[in-house]
Formats: C-alpha cells, structure tokens, sequence
C-alpha cells in the first residue's frame, strides 16, 4: 500500500514561516497532481493548494494565495508547501494526497475525492 509521508510541521509564531514536506518510496511522486488539504479541530477538511502533474500548474484557496507556495522537486521525490505569514487561522493538520487516476494536462482537483493516496497529516499551530 502506498503512503505519503508529511513532516516540517510543528509550532510557529503569527508572522512566521513553516515548509511542510510530502515524500513516498512507493511511487514516482512528480507524475502526480499533488494536493494539500488541512483540518483544524471541529472542522471540515479543507483544500489549500494542489499542483498539476511534472511542473504543471497551480492553485491556492484565496486564504492562503500570496502567502503559501505550492512546488515540487523530481530529485528528492517530493511536494513541498512553503507557509508565510502564518496566521493562527492557519492551525490545523496538514495533509497531502496524490492523485493516480489524472489525465495528462488536466487542472489540479480541489476536492478530496478526487485524490487515492494520502498521508497521515503532519500538525501545524501558529500562536503568538
């Protein structure tokens, strides 16, 4: 069974900066479109940002646009979501998921069900 491995997480001041990594051994990340959803205690899961298959394009949730970039690096296997000026809104477990059954030049998907692998969530709380 493949899996995602997130980490980077933990805790930041308001105004800080986090880069959450998203890494597996079991396939060959770059050909995937990527998502990043989080959830925060008593709340529903929520998108954040994706990134189409190879250096395809990308998107972000207003909240977060101009604060978070989303990226790749084919060499390392992995998706990266680089976090601005954190804010405390921003706490939540963070999760990336790949997406097996794309099309080739198809957009990023913004919804959960449209991604197979997931990973276990790696925690993010932003406090003063």
């Amino acid at each position: 069974q493949v899996q995602l491995v997130e980490s980077g997480g933990g805790l930041a001041h308001i105004g800080g900066s986090l880069e959450l990594s998203c890494t597996t051994s079991g396939v060959v990340l770059d050909y995937y479109p990527i998502g990043w959803f989080r959830q925060a205690p008593g709340k529903e899961r929520e998108w954040v940002s994706c990134i189409s298959s190879g250096d395809g394009d990308t998107n972000y949730v207003d909240s977060v646009k101009g604060r978070f970039t989303i990226s790749r690096d084919k060499a390392k296997n992995s998706a990266f979501l680089k976090m601005t000026s954190l804010k405390p809104e921003d706490t939540a477990t963070y999760y990336c998921a790949a997406r097996k059954r794309y099309t080739v030049g198809e957009s990023c998907r913004r919804t959960g069900d449209a991604y197979e692998i997931w990973g276990q969530g790696t925690q993010v709380t932003v406090a003063s």
